[in-house]
């Protein structure tokens, strides 16, 4: 007999539950006090009530391939990260899913052994425990969320997180970041344009209900309360960047008049439209004289 479904699927795999695999790997008492701690900080910097003033500085490599580099890049960015600790809020990018326009390799929790041979039960299991290690050293982490489902198994070990261009207009990201228990940043489109990240502001503000899964791993209905932590990142487009002072302006207009939160974060990295590193400090000297003219609504 013909069947209605399943016609484009290969198979299906079993996969650790969330709490399982929580379980498995548990948050130290150092690691736990490193996420709640730099989470208050991250809300007062976002929300400007940071005593300090402070900027929010997200720094790392692009995607983690390599768990004992990324420890090692840990090490390296404490000492930075102590040294600054009264002017920049530093947590480490520690992206594990690299959302691609086409196709190519899709991070540490999809292929963790980079062979295509997609073990992701594994992949989830080497993320969770290279998180609790870095969040045991005293690292603040930042991540992207991706989809519904991966965060029941890392989330308590994110301080930030952030929503990519490519999915800030999606209502199920928009949905998911409303739940989440810490700041989120809303990147603007791949065309430059900021409307979907400030409409994606105000949608998380809101209590939203969407499908997802339970620590057990039940399919469930989950009901969020609203994420009023969150923040817009400018990370220019297909027509050019918009770190200028003219398109920050417009951007903080376009937040203020829909009642929303200001302030602002630049992506230093993806306004690297034409891949030429070396211009990069010449874009981040100017951020900083504006910073030191008194535009406060600017940090990174």
């Amino acid at each position: 007999m013909e069947h209605t479904e399943d016609w484009r699927i290969r198979g299906y795999k079993p996969l650790t539950s969330p709490g399982l695999l929580q379980y498995n790997i548990s948050q130290t008492p150092a690691s736990k006090e490193t996420v709640l701690s730099s989470r208050k900080e991250a809300v007062a910097v976002v929300n400007g009530k940071d005593p300090l003033n402070r900027l929010l500085v997200i720094i790392g490599p692009c995607s983690i391939h390599d768990p004992e580099a990324a420890l090692d890049y840990c090490d390296r960015l404490l000492k930075e990260k102590e040294k600054h600790k009264d002017e920049l809020l530093i947590v480490m990018r520690s992206y594990l899913e690299k959302p691609r326009t086409t196709v190519g390799w899709k991070g540490l929790i999809n292929d963790p052994d980079i062979d295509n041979s997609f073990q992701i039960d594994k992949g989830l299991k080497v993320s969770r425990q290279l998180f609790v290690d870095l969040t045991a050293k005293g690292m603040p982490l930042a991540s992207e969320m991706l989809d519904t489902i991966s965060p029941q198994f890392l989330a308590d070990l994110l301080s930030v997180g952030a929503i990519g261009a490519r999915t800030t207009e999606s209502q199920l990201h928009r949905e998911l970041a409303s739940g989440l228990s810490f700041p989120v940043g809303f990147k603007n489109g791949t065309d430059g344009s900021l409307d979907v990240a400030v409409d994606a502001i105000g949608a998380v503000k809101h209590p939203h209900h969407f499908l997802s899964v339970t620590k057990p791993g039940v399919v469930a209905i989950v009901g969020t309360v609203g994420n009023e932590d969150c923040f817009a990142i400018l990370r220019g487009g297909k027509s050019g960047t918009n770190y200028d002072a003219a398109s920050i302006a417009d951007a903080k207009a376009k937040l203020a008049s829909k009642d929303l939160n200001p302030r602002l974060m630049v992506d230093c990295s993806m306004v690297i439209r034409s891949r030429i590193i070396a211009t990069s400090p010449r874009w981040l000297a100017s951020w900083l004289s504006r910073l030191q003219l008194g535009n406060k609504l600017l940090w990174e």
